[in-house]
């Protein structure tokens, strides 16, 4: 049986493992993303934690046919590049992704493959979590960002400049505060991802009066749980800006099924709830019963759905 190679090259980790060509995820590693040290130091650790895998999968006898990436940032899937990026991996955008890794590694450029690292994941759920044996799914990934990706057929829905589901970016009647238009880490204002981001329920926490002393959206969360109004208000809030994107969205696409991924994702009803229900009010009739499902891979998503470029 073939053995690829999966890759979920983040801004704070690069998690890597080998998968078999039914979806079995054997074994993994994961080692720090040098995001502060460049393109360049990023690929060389990567190159190590392939090469690492790759020995180990000899001394199982695995045959590795080729390596797959989930990568942050935008990402050519045709050119192997990355298009642009944020700072979260300093000089990231313009690093020459597959054939850096290939290079690295001693093989050919073809037989290293990426995409965004949302696609990845959404591919990975598509093969073998919540989506899995559907024709069609669309994973929303609500975290530090917000993201999405159309998967039909087994395949992600790029786009034509390789831009496609960067819904986080998109306007949203929640993303308002006092008369104004809240800022996004795009530079942009009036987006999804200033309402419904992990970091978005902080920042409303503190308009509403939080104390500047809660260090984080984890501990708003608890202090939801423990009934704080502010904390309560902020987390409701971000939900109901998270299902009425995701709504939206599915009205434009209509996919067969709706997956919910992401840190707020598994954050509990106090989320999930609202979210889901302000997503159902915004439904067209003929999708009220589109199911809306909590993706089941967690952190190995990605990984999964990185190797599935390869045997696709």
């Amino acid at each position: 049986m073939a053995h690829a190679i999966g890759i979920d090259l983040g801004g704070t980790k690069t998690a890597a493992g080998v998968v078999s060509a039914d979806g079995e995820l054997l074994f993994s590693e994961t080692t720090p993303t040098l995001s502060r040290a460049g393109g360049e130091a990023v690929l060389d650790a990567t190159a190590a934690l392939v090469a690492g895998l790759r020995l180990r999968a000899a001394a199982d006898g695995f045959s590795i046919t080729g390596v797959g990436v989930g990568s942050a940032g935008v990402i050519d899937a045709g050119r192997g590049v990355v298009v642009s990026a944020t700072d979260a991996i300093h000089g990231w955008a313009g690093t020459p992704l597959t054939e850096g890794l290939a290079r690295r590694l001693g093989i050919p450029p073809g037989a290293v493959r990426a995409v965004n690292d949302v696609h990845a994941h959404a591919l990975g759920e598509a093969w073998q979590g919540a989506a899995a044996g559907t024709a069609s799914s669309l994973l929303i990934a609500f975290g530090t960002g917000v993201g999405a990706s159309l998967v039909l057929g087994g395949r992600p829905v790029l786009g034509h400049r390789y831009v496609g589901g960067h819904v986080g970016h998109i306007a949203s009647p929640y993303a308002y505060a006092d008369g104004g238009a809240l800022p996004c880490s795009c530079g942009g204002e009036g987006h999804v991802e200033a309402a419904a981001s992990g970091p978005a329920i902080h920042a409303a926490f503190l308009r509403l009066g939080g104390s500047p002393a809660v260090p984080d959206t984890r501990a708003v969360f608890a202090l939801a749980h423990d009934g704080d109004p502010a904390a309560r208000h902020a987390v409701r809030t971000a939900a109901e800006a998270a299902g009425q994107a995701a709504g939206g969205l599915a009205n434009v696409l209509d996919p067969e099924v709706l997956v919910i991924s992401g840190g707020l994702a598994d954050a509990g009803d106090l989320w999930w709830n609202p979210m889901k229900a302000a997503l159902r009010r915004e439904l067209l009739d003929p999708l009220v019963r589109v199911p809306v499902l909590r993706a089941t891979l967690e952190n190995s998503a990605a990984i999964v759905g990185a190797a599935q470029l390869v045997f696709n």
